[in-house]
């Protein structure tokens, strides 16, 4: 549900979607990538890490999931290459993909790859993303306990 609302709101933005097809195309391509390749590995690696990591079954587990996830990592850090974003500018896509990328942060992983933790980090450093952020979380900040 989440891809087709940023789709959405990015089909009506010329600052998040591209105006040529293969740009939207690719576009949208890649914040279903975000969503449907890349995010369901993170996320198994995050559950084992925050909800199973005493059970008795985890270790044994672990080398598959990270394998997994380095394995999406890489097919994204390969497109990559030498390019700032997924697309020849940021686009909605970015927005997705950093997002995903975010539920590593309790792992080194992104460490050990620079040039996709560099790509984060320019997305996470815009203006809007870091408003956004803060908009976000404000409500937890607010909360007791």
């Amino acid at each position: 549900m989440s891809g087709a609302i940023v789709i959405h709101i990015a089909e009506r933005s010329d600052a998040l979607m591209p105006s040529g097809a293969n740009g939207r195309a690719r576009t949208s391509a890649w914040i279903f990538a975000a969503l449907n390749s890349v995010e369901p590995h993170i996320q198994n690696l995050a559950e084992l890490d925050l909800f199973h990591a005493s059970e008795s079954w985890a270790p044994a587990r672990w080398p598959m999931v990270a394998e997994a996830v380095q394995k999406r990592l890489a097919a994204v850090e390969n497109w990559l290459g030498d390019r700032d974003y997924l697309e020849d500018r940021f686009t909605a896509a970015d927005l997705m993909m950093t997002t995903v990328l975010r539920i590593l942060r309790h792992t080194d992983i992104m460490s050990e790859r620079p040039a996709l933790k560099a790509y984060q980090g320019r997305c996470e450093a815009r203006a809007a993303f870091q408003k956004a952020l803060a908009d976000h979380l404000k409500p937890f900040e607010a909360s007791p306990g």
